[in-house]
């Protein structure tokens, strides 16, 4: 039954039912379908299968109820993976601890989850690439706890068209192995919430799905009961009653969101503009304010009040559920040289694993290293441009060292500049490692055809060193050639052997060249030496002459 009195239509649907189950009235065809959603194959009064088996769940309550970690201690965890943003760190520590530490309390004394408690969500400002989804996640790696994360752009304010904001409760109890104990702990993460600010706001125009999305945020972050399944499920909503009628644990139908910590997160492209405005306003008539125009745009982030954020298109009951904001700085050209020669897990150890794949190892310079952070910083994606340089510097250097024979190789700062020249200087030097490696493959062609038609096949080195010029000057590899000039080889060759009796063949230099017109001389060839032979064998009649009698 809803808040104003009245009933909701899928409840009266639950206990028709519910009725009807109970009555033996309802039967599926073929035994109760089962599934993800808690069916089950098994009679009345039967538990479901796996009931008593232990789980992770238990584990990861102790996980919890053994909370220790202090916010210098995330901080320096923090430290290993992500560079700058000090004091995102530390504001994040400190309410993952607070966090945590009430979850303990109240495990250990479990009247504190009704008493008062102003949970510290949390807004983090800033650029793109600098950070944000990266700390969240290396968060959620270290706590272990259910963590899910979305984007605030694929909310709807009906959820007819998108997602209703609900589904994030329910993707939390998910993530928790449906177990509501641990998921009322867990941690929801919300990124791009600057793009559901009422546009109105903004100049453009009446946005009712923004504001209305706000509001229904509100209410899950404030305090709630959220459904775990939803309405429009109707597979969820007959399985847990088929649960519950053959005899299952009876679950938990929703979860309070009470003690779920909500984290946001935007670029707010727009707001440090308004923020400066705001500043130099109130500092006209008390000196210069050259240093207000000096500062970089991402620099007004750090000094947003809650009147900024409701002129930018929040509702003020929602930003009032934000009480702690913190702004991410951007990341120079020195903080993107120092991700990839320090951070733990960079795009630089990446790529290294990468290359390692195919047996291949690289070094590379400092100055190269700096050009690559320089060349991403030009980007103004944040440590997001680095994999824009990787990739437009490395793409063909993955493409064609692999099929080389090169296993090592030096990545220089003319590497970065001019990487199509220096991968074709690279190639040129080492021309004879890919001849090499090109011969090797044909023994690889030979076994593959010998397997698939139980004939062997014998290159001699002139024959090679033709289809190797073959593969170097059309760029393919050598069974590309081999199996484009020796298609459907196989039924020459086996009229040959029935012919001759013959199970091996030598491939010499004009078969290579012409492998069509020397395999047809084959052929012919072989049924002019089984006509000879037939010819030269003695008949019946020679080899059998009657004795006369005396």
């Amino acid at each position: 039954m809803s808040k104003d009195g009245t009933r909701n239509p899928f409840e009266e649907l639950q206990e028709k039912l519910q009725e009807a189950l109970k009555s033996g009235k309802v039967q599926f065809p073929g035994g109760v379908p089962t599934g993800p959603m808690g069916f089950s194959e098994q009679g009345d009064g039967e538990p479901p299968a796996g009931a008593d088996e232990p789980d992770d769940s238990d584990e990861a309550l102790e996980r919890i109820r053994n909370f220790n970690l202090k916010p210098r201690e995330i901080r320096d965890y923090l430290d290993r993976f992500v560079i700058q943003q000090q004091e995102a760190k530390k504001v994040l520590s400190v309410a993952i601890c607070d966090h945590y530490n009430h979850v303990r309390q109240c495990l250990e004394k479990p009247k504190l989850k009704e008493q008062e408690y102003h949970k510290q969500n949390i807004l983090l400002l800033g650029p793109t690439g600098v950070g944000k989804t990266y700390l969240m996640r290396t968060i959620a790696k270290l706590i272990g706890v259910p963590f899910v994360k979305a984007d605030a752009t694929k909310f709807s304010e009906t959820g007819y068209v998108g997602t209703d904001v609900e589904e994030l409760v329910r993707d939390l109890y998910k993530a928790a192995g449906q177990n509501d104990e641990i998921a009322q702990y867990g941690i929801i993460y919300i990124d791009e919430i600057d793009k559901i600010a009422s546009a109105s706001n903004q100049g453009g125009g009446k946005d009712v799905s923004g504001r209305g999305v706000q509001i229904n945020l509100l209410k899950l972050m404030e305090e709630t009961d959220v459904s775990l399944f939803s309405p429009t499920d109707m597979m969820a909503q007959m399985g847990a009653m088929m649960e519950m009628s053959r005899g299952g644990k009876k679950r938990k139908r929703t979860l309070n969101t009470r003690h779920i910590l909500f984290i946001v997160s935007g670029a707010f492209d727009k707001l440090a503009d308004s923020v400066k405005k705001r500043l130099e306003a109130n500092s006209i008539g008390f000196g210069s304010s050259q240093e207000m125009i000096d500062r970089e745009a991402g620099e007004y982030l750090h000094r947003i009040e809650t009147q900024d954020l409701i002129k930018y298109g929040f509702e003020p009951e929602f930003v009032g559920r934000l009480p702690v904001r913190v702004a991410c700085d951007q990341l120079t050209k020195a903080d993107l040289t120092e991700i990839l020669l320090n951070s733990e897990g960079s795009l630089l150890e990446q790529y290294r694993h990468d290359f390692k794949g195919y047996g291949i190892d690289f070094k590379i310079t400092r100055e190269a290293i700096e050009a690559i952070a320089d060349r991403a910083h030009r980007e103004g994606t944040g440590a997001r441009g680095l994999m824009t340089i990787f990739e437009r510097v490395f793409r063909y250097f993955k493409f064609e060292l692999p099929s080389t024979g090169i296993e090592a190789f030096e990545v220089t700062e003319e590497t970065i500049f001019e990487p199509h020249e220096a991968l074709k200087k690279l190639l040129k030097d080492n021309s004879h490692l890919r001849r090499t490696m090109l011969q090797n493959e044909l023994s690889g062609f030979s076994d593959r055809f010998q397997e698939l038609h139980s004939i062997q096949l014998e290159f001699t080195d002139e024959a090679s060193d033709v289809l190797v010029d073959f593969a170097v000057d059309k760029d393919k590899t050598i069974r590309a050639v081999c199996e484009e000039r020796f298609k459907d080889f196989e039924h020459g060759l086996k009229i040959i052997a029935r012919n001759t009796n013959q199970e091996q063949f030598t491939i010499d230099a004009d078969m290579a060249r012409d492998p069509d017109g020397q395999l047809s001389k084959w052929v012919v060839e072989s049924f002019r030496n089984r006509q000879l032979e037939a010819d030269e064998a003695p008949t019946p009649d020679d080899s059998e002459t009657p004795e006369k009698e005396s």
